[in-house]
């Protein structure tokens, strides 16, 4: 019985998996919303509606600003960028030509030939990819809008009244683990809300600096690459890996291997100034995961739930280690020091050992 309730249990999960998913995406828009909601009310003694009317509001005006602003020129580049993309790829594919018959060991392999079409078959693949990844949420606009929207009022309820969720899910434990469920709530929103903020703030500083970077090279198309070195932040490793070899691909086509090794220097800089420099500054913590289980939660979560999963891995992962050190290093190897960051106990937010020691 107990084998058919848990295989039971699985089919369900995994039956509304996409919605479980979009009730996590708007957990992560109310940790930013509440975090702009409490400061104000902290600071301002603002009420809570008004704080959290005066967070959506901001957010729109600056989203609007920053779109006015960005979007004509990135369009296009953007454009422009598409419109010559079969020329870039024949340069591309005719200065790797003649680099490889210069070396033996390449000089017999499809690179050395530049009507092999090598580079245009990988940005095929790519796209492809690409396509297969972004298509079902282009296409089903309804559904999407439906989704969105729904993301949206979760977002809102969960800021305006965060407690009454909490002690919802909190009833649904078992009163023996109750502070124990406090203790993972707690410490998974103050891990939550330092990703959240630092990974925004983070992903407009590389955008800038990419941009300025490659405005200064002379890189053509410079605000459009500055702009998707941004977005693909939110991926780590892999958004990293892409964004700095993506522009300086574009420079192979020039000839100029100064420019392009320029080029791929410039994005090791930026990404390594954000990882040590811009990252500890601006998170209240930083969320220390180790590098193979990030790499290895977003090959996983990519290739369960696509780009969407590529997006959440980070937070999830996050989220799956917190859990792991309270419940196995904490309760089950007894290591309670490991289960209390400094961070909640400075700000108050995390339930006391005493508290369980009474229960």
């Amino acid at each position: 019985m107990a084998l058919f309730v848990a295989a039971l249990a699985i089919w369900f999960l995994v039956r509304v998996v996409e919605v479980l998913l979009l009730v996590f995406i708007a957990a992560l828009v109310a940790v930013y919303l509440s975090a702009i909601t409490d400061l104000l009310e902290r600071r301002f003694r603002m009420a809570r509606w008004l704080g959290l009317t005066t967070a959506v509001v901001a957010t729109l005006a600056a989203v609007a600003g920053v779109g006015a602003l960005l979007v004509p020129p990135v369009i296009d580049q953007t454009q422009a960028l598409i419109s010559g993309l079969p020329q870039t790829l024949n340069s591309i594919q005719n200065v790797l030509a003649n680099w490889a018959r210069d070396y033996p060991v390449l000089s017999r392999t499809e690179l050395a030939d530049p009507t092999s079409g090598f580079v245009a078959r990988l940005v095929e693949d790519a796209s492809t990819f690409l396509r297969g990844s972004l298509l079902p949420y282009v296409t089903a606009g309804g559904k999407l809008f439906i989704e969105g929207a729904g993301v949206v009022v979760m977002a809102l309820y969960l800021t305006v009244r965060p407690t009454l969720y909490r002690d919802g899910i909190l009833a649904l434990v078992s009163p023996k683990y109750r502070v124990l469920g406090a203790r993972i709530l707690a410490d998974a929103h103050a891990t939550l809300r330092a990703w959240v903020i630092g990974q925004l703030l983070a992903m407009m500083v590389l955008a800038f600096l990419t941009a300025v970077g490659l405005w200064v090279l002379g890189v053509p198309y410079w605000l459009a690459f500055g702009i998707f070195t941004g977005l693909v932040a939110v991926v780590p490793f892999f958004g990293t890996l892409v964004s700095t070899l993506l522009p300086a691909l574009f420079v192979v086509g020039t000839g100029d291997w100064v420019k392009v090794l320029a080029v791929i220097l410039l994005g090791i800089a930026v990404h390594v100034i954000e990882a040590n420099v811009v990252v500890p500054r601006i998170m209240e913590r930083q969320v220390a995961l180790p590098p193979v289980l990030t790499i290895a939660s977003v090959l996983v979560m990519g290739t369960l739930l696509g780009v969407v999963g590529l997006i959440v891995a980070v937070p999830v992962l996050a989220v799956t280690m917190v859990v792991v050190r309270h419940v196995v290093q904490g309760e089950i190897y007894g290591d309670i020091g490991l289960t209390e960051p400094a961070v909640l106990r400075a700000t108050g937010e995390y339930p006391s050992q005493k508290t369980k020691a009474l229960t």
